[in-house]
């Protein structure tokens, strides 16, 4: 079994100011469960788990969840949700009492956006990060490089929460042997907590997108094997935000490409059981 652990869908009218960035304009458009249906059939993906995509507001998480409901193939749902709001606890509960919240999975700030080196030390954070755990949900955290060591002290501060690193911290592939040098002690530093779980998502964006091989990403696929261990990681395509360097199939293909020797019950948990596992999706 297949499991695409990380995509999106956006309806553009809805406010997606990030898009308005002039080299985004390939995806600059409305995606739907419509036009994501046929990537998952050719590149033979069996179950996935949709991402809010950067909107940050508590409204998205409707739609979302009424795709997945309506949905043979979305088998959980991670939507946006503030850990410094002091109503956190209201609004995940109004997130399940939705059409399709059942379905709800998980949480995620856009935590790169925060300037602030001590955020997830905030008293007010960390309470919040304490009810994620309590609600039985995920957390999903998006970060920079330079975020890495605070996420390895949120993670060890609330070691009852599930944290899943989206993107490997976002490493500077494009930059080689430079952006893995830099990338390779904090994410060690993350990966030593037992609690978090990382995506071998979003690779070829963090790559040169015009010109990417599947050389440039082994060395960090490798790495994140290395630190993590196959049961601690999980294929995600970042779809339709992937479209900036690669088709669907091409992610998928080249992630497979990427990884170092692997048995069939270590194949098995990156491409599918860490993430039914992680998100506690049904079979």
């Amino acid at each position: 079994m297949i499991v695409d652990a990380h995509h999106h869908l956006w309806r553009i009218e809805d406010g997606y100011a990030w898009l308005d960035a002039p080299d985004l304009a390939p995806i600059r458009r409305s995606f739907g469960p419509g036009d994501l249906q046929p990537e998952l059939v050719a590149a033979g993906v069996d179950r996935t788990v949709l991402v809010e995509g950067g909107r940050c507001d508590t409204e998205e998480a409707a739609l979302l969840l009424a795709y997945a409901r309506a949905s043979t193939v979305i088998g959980g749902v991670v939507a946006w949700a503030d850990p410094a709001d002091p109503a956190l606890a209201d609004t995940i509960a109004a997130y399940r009492q939705a059409p399709g919240g059942d379905l709800l999975v998980g949480v995620r700030p856009q935590l790169q956006a925060e300037s602030d080196p001590g955020y997830l030390e905030r008293p007010q954070v960390r309470r919040g990060l304490r009810t994620i755990a309590d609600s039985g949900l995920a957390l999903d955290v998006v970060v920079r490089v330079d975020q890495l060591a605070a996420v390895a002290g949120a993670a060890r501060a609330v070691p009852e929460l599930r944290f899943v690193l989206d993107h490997l911290g976002k490493p500077r592939i494009r930059d080689g042997a430079a952006g893995l040098a830099a990338w390779t002690g904090p994410l060690a530093a993350v990966a030593a907590e037992p609690n978090v779980t990382a995506k071998l998502s979003g690779l070829v964006t963090e790559a040169a997108w015009d010109r990417w091989t599947v050389a440039d990403l082994r060395p960090f696929v490798t790495e994140a094997v290395e630190r993590f261990g196959p049961q601690r990681l999980m294929f995600g395509s970042d779809w339709p935000v992937c479209r900036l360097a690669a088709s669907y199939g091409r992610v998928l293909s080249a992630l497979t490409e990427a990884l170092p020797p692997l048995s069939a019950p270590e194949r098995a948990a990156v491409l599918g059981d860490t993430a039914v596992r992680t998100y506690r999706l049904a079979r």
